[in-house]
């Protein structure tokens, strides 16, 4: 799976039905997309749409961890591209000392010894926690994983 491919946010399709007929992405007997729609993403295509019976997206998901994270099969980004995750190989998390960590708004940049760029979250760490695990991909620096209060040892998810 490419993940610098996928366009979040992205939604999950609890079924396995697919099938793409005359433009139209059905899941179960609903319309999943309408590519004869002119938007430009998913979000304007379904809004458009003059057919009835639209299917409805509950979940999103709208980061790579939480991606991997959630057990689900079927997906579709928000260019409409639908795609089924799975999870064949292993990246490695290791466990950096959190170096200075700055504000921006609704989101915060979290700087680790030995990683020369920042990672952004959502919502920055706990005063009480000091160590960021750090998913490795093809041996670099991939994605900010989880926050801990001590240094836990090196595991490893699939991705």
């Amino acid at each position: 799976m490419v993940y610098d491919k996928i366009k979040f946010p992205v939604y999950v399709v609890g079924t396995d039905d697919i099938d793409l007929i005359d433009g139209l992405l059905v899941a179960d007997g609903q319309i999943l997309d309408d590519k004869n729609m002119s938007g430009k993403n998913l979000a304007m295509r379904r809004l458009q749409s003059p057919m009835k019976g639209i299917y409805p997206l509950k979940y999103m998901i709208d980061t790579i961890p939480d991606l991997i994270r959630h057990r689900g099969k079927n997906y579709i980004d928000s260019n409409g591209k639908y795609f089924q995750l799975e999870k064949t190989k292993t990246s490695p998390i290791k466990y950096h000392k959190m170096g200075k960590i700055e504000g921006k708004g609704n989101a915060a940049l979290v700087w680790c010894l030995n990683i020369p760029f920042p990672f952004v979250c959502k919502r920055p760490p706990k005063l009480e926690e000091t160590w960021a695990g750090i998913l490795y991909r093809n041996g670099l620096p991939w994605e900010l994983w989880e926050f801990s209060k001590e240094r836990k040892k090196e595991t490893w998810r699939k991705i």
